[in-house]
C-alpha cells in the first residue's frame, strides 16, 4: 500500500474498533492485529492515536476472549516498533495486565499476550520495573506450573521466566531477603510426572535463582574492616579456625567466595546457633592435630558448593537437573549450606582427620554432596538422610565397587593379570574344599518307610586316598575319628559323582516330589551294584562335598559357592596387586621396544 492508503486503512480500522457493532468490531481487531507488524502502518495508526484508544479498551474490562486476545496482540505490536514509550503507559493499565495473569483460571492466548507486555514493561522502562514487580510476585507467577495444558506450557514458560528473572532476580543481593520460590505440592513430591519443557525451565529458574549471589560471592572484604567481621562472629574471632590470625579478614578477600562465605557464616550463627555453638565448642576441645577448622572450613565449603551448583554461570540449553529441595524454603541457599556444614564436621571425625588431610576431606565431601543431589531428595530433611546414609566408609565401599567396574579393568593388561591369577585362585579352593572333606560332615539317612532314622558321618582321609564313613545313633557335637567309621571306599574306586534326579535313592516318584531333597541329593557310584547316597543338610554343605569330590576326581568345581568364592577371591587379590597403582593409567599394551643403535661406540673403553 501507498502511505495514503495505509493512512486511510488505518482511520477505517480506528473507527470500525470504536465501533458499536460487537462482529465488526472483532474483524477490525483481527485485521489490526496482522497490520501492525508493518512499521508504516503502525506509524499511521499511532499517529492517529490508536495505542491510546486500545489501552482505554483493556482498562475498560468490557473485552473478553477473542476480541481481547487480538486487542492485546495489535497492542504488543505497535508497542515493539518503539515509536511510543513504555513509560507511557498508564498504571491502571499494567493492574488490568497483572489482573489477567493473576487469574487461576485464564484463556491460554490471553495468558501468553499479557506476559508477553510485561516482559517488554520491565524490560524497556525502569520505572515500570517497579510497577510490575508490585502487581506480579513469584508465587503467582509459579501457581501457572499447576495448568496441565501443553499450549501453557510451551507458550507461556518462556515469557514467565523473562519475568521471573527480570522482576525478581534482577534485585541486587542482600542478606535476609528470600532468594527461592515455592513450587506446588505436586511438583515436590513428584505425584505427577514433570514435562521436559517444564523441568528445564524449572531449572532456569534455579540457576536464576542461585546466580543472585554472584555479586557477594564476587565481593571482597574490606582488608581494613576488621570491625565488620568481629561485629558478625559476636565479638570472638578465636576458635574459628581463620587462616590469617593478624588480620582475619584476609581470609574473605579472595573470590569465590568472597563475602558470601561470611554471610553463611552469620547465617549459621544467627538462626541456627545450638549447631555453630556445637562445632566451634567440639572443635576447640579435640587435639590441636586433629581440630576441624571452622573458619576455613566454610570458606572452602562455600566456594564448593558454587561450584556444585554453577553460580554465576549461565543456563545450558536443554538441561533438566533441577532440585526440588530448592524450592521448599525461603532461605534455601543457607539452609543447604548449614546442612553441608555439618556433613563435613561429621566427615572430619570419621576420617580422624589432620590440618594435613584437609584437601582430602573436602573431596570426600564433595562426593558425597553430588551423590546425594543425584538422588534429587525433595527436602532438606531428606537430603540429611542421604548425607547420613553417605558415611565416609560408604564413599570408601562405593568408590572400590566403582573401581573395579571401571573400563581400565576390562583393558588386556588386567584381564592377563586375572587370568594369571585365576588358577593360583582356584587351588586355593580346591584345598579348601578337601580340608573340608577331611573335617567329615554328618548327614541323615533315609528310612524305607520314606522317613529320616539314624545319622551317618563321612570324612575323608587324611592324605586324600580313602572316604571313612560309618552309622552314629545321633548327630556328633565334634569331629568323629575314623575308629568309629567302620566302612571306607577307596578313591580310585569312585567311578562317578551324580546329582539330583540321577541319584539312585532319588528314582522313586516319592522321593522326585520332595523338591527340596531333591536340590541337596548327591551319590558316589564306586562298583556296578554299589553306590554311596547323600542328602546334604543345606545348600552349604551340598556344594563343599560335590565341589571337593569334583576335585577329587580331577573334574572342574561347578557350584555356585565355587564361582562366588573365585569373585570374592579374585576381586580381593587384584585390588591388594593394584594398590600402588591407583590414580594412574593403565596402558592397552606394553610399550615399544626400541631399535638396536646402529653402533656401540659410545661405550666407555677402559684400556
Amino acid at each position: 500500500m501507498y502511505p495514503t492508503e495505509l493512512a486511510r486503512a488505518a482511520r477505517q480500522l480506528l473507527d470500525r474498533i470504536q465501533s458499536h457493532g460487537i462482529d465488526a468490531r472483532l474483524e477490525a481487531l483481527k485485521e489490526l492485529a496482522k497490520l501492525s507488524a508493518d512499521p508504516t502502518f503502525a506509524a499511521e495508526f499511532i499517529n492517529m492515536e490508536g495505542i491510546g484508544t486500545l489501552a482505554r479498551l483493556v482498562e475498560s474490562g468490557t473485552h473478553f476472549g477473542e476480541m481481547l486476545a487480538f486487542t492485546l496482540t495489535a497492542f504488543l505490536e505497535l508497542m515493539d516498533h518503539g515509536i511510543v514509550s513504555w513509560d507511557l503507559i498508564s498504571l491502571s493499565f499494567i493492574k488490568q495486565i497483572a489482573g489477567y495473569v493473576n487469574q487461576p483460571m485464564v484463556d491460554v492466548s490471553i495468558l501468553q499476550r499479557s506476559l508477553a507486555i510485561l516482559e517488554s514493561m520491565v524490560l524497556n522502562s525502569h520505572s515500570l520495573y517497579h510497577r510490575v514487580a508490585q502487581e506480579i510476585t513469584v508465587g503467582q507467577l509459579i501457581g501457572h506450573l499447576q495448568v496441565v495444558r501443553e499450549s501453557l506450557s510451551m507458550l507461556g514458560w518462556p515469557a514467565q521466566t523473562a519475568l521471573y528473572r527480570n522482576v525478581v532476580l534482577s534485585n541486587p543481593y542482600r542478606p535476609g531477603a528470600p532468594n527461592v520460590c515455592h513450587l506446588p505440592q505436586h511438583v515436590i513430591r513428584g505425584n505427577r510426572p514433570i514435562k521436559a519443557e517444564m523441568a528445564h525451565q524449572l531449572y532456569v529458574l534455579q540457576v536464576l535463582t542461585f546466580n543472585l549471589l554472584e555479586e557477594r560471592m564476587m565481593t571482597k572484604m574490606d582488608p581494613s574492616d576488621q570491625l565488620l567481621l568481629y561485629e558478625s562472629c559476636s565479638g570472638s574471632l578465636l576458635g574459628l579456625g581463620l587462616q590469617n590470625h593478624v588480620n582475619p579478614a584476609m581470609d574473605f578477600t579472595q573470590t569465590p567466595p568472597g563475602m558470601l562465605a561470611l554471610d553463611n557464616m552469620l547465617y549459621l550463627a544467627k538462626l541456627h546457633q545450638d549447631t555453630y555453638i556445637r562445632i566451634v565448642l567440639e572443635n576447640s576441645s579435640r587435639e590441636d592435630k586433629h581440630e576441624c577448622p571452622f573458619g576455613r572450613c566454610a570458606i572452602e565449603l562455600t566456594r564448593m558448593l558454587c561450584e556444585v551448583l554453577q553460580v554465576g554461570e549461565l543456563p545450558n540449553e536443554g538441561c533438566n537437573d533441577y532440585h526440588p529441595m530448592f524450592f521448599t524454603h525461603d532461605r534455601a541457599w543457607e539452609e543447604f549450606f548449614c546442612v553441608c556444614i555439618q556433613l563435613l564436621n561429621k566427615t572430619w571425625k570419621e576420617m580422624r582427620a589432620t590440618a594435613e588431610d584437609f584437601n582430602k576431606v573436602m573431596q570426600v565431601v564433595r562426593e558425597q554432596i553430588t551423590r546425594a543431589l543425584a538422588m534429587k531428595p525433595s527436602s532438606l530433611d531428606q537430603l540429611k538422610g542421604k548425607f547420613r546414609a553417605l558415611s565416609y566408609s560408604e564413599i570408601l565401599r562405593l568408590r572400590q565397587s566403582e573401581r573395579m567396574s571401571q573400563d581400565d579393568f576390562q583393558s588386556p593388561p588386567i584381564i592377563e593379570l586375572r587370568e594369571r591369577i585365576q588358577p593360583e585362585i582356584l587351588e586355593l579352593i580346591k584345598q579348601q574344599r578337601l580340608n573340608r572333606l577331611c573335617e567329615g560332615s554328618c548327614f541323615r539317612k533315609l528310612g524305607n518307610r520314606r522317613r529320616q532314622e539314624k545319622f551317618w558321618f563321612c570324612r575323608l582321609s587324611l592324605n586324600h586316598k580313602v572316604l571313612h564313613y560309618g552309622d552314629l545313633d545321633e548327630s556328633p557335637q565334634g569331629e568323629v575319628p575314623f575308629e568309629l567309621l567302620t566302612d571306607k571306599i577307596p578313591v580310585s574306586d569312585i567311578k562317578s559323582v551324580v546329582t539330583g534326579k540321577d541319584c539312585p535313592h532319588m528314582k522313586e516318584k516319592s522321593a522326585l516330589k520332595q523338591n527340596k531333597v531333591l536340590e541337596l541329593a548327591f551319590s558316589i557310584l564306586y562298583d556296578p551294584d554299589e553306590n554311596l547316597n547323600f542328602v546334604a543338610p543345606n545348600k552349604y554343605e551340598y556344594c563343599i562335598w560335590t565341589d571337593g569330590l569334583c576335585a577329587l576326581l580331577g573334574r572342574e568345581m561347578a557350584s555356585d559357592l565355587t564361582r562366588s568364592d573365585l569373585d570374592t577371591l579374585i576381586s580381593m587379590e587384584m585390588k591388594l596387586r593394584l594398590l600402588d597403582l591407583e590414580n594412574i593409567t593403565i596402558p592397552e599394551a606394553p610399550p615399544p621396544v626400541p631399535k638396536e643403535p646402529s653402533t656401540y661406540n659410545f661405550t666407555y673403553n677402559y684400556g
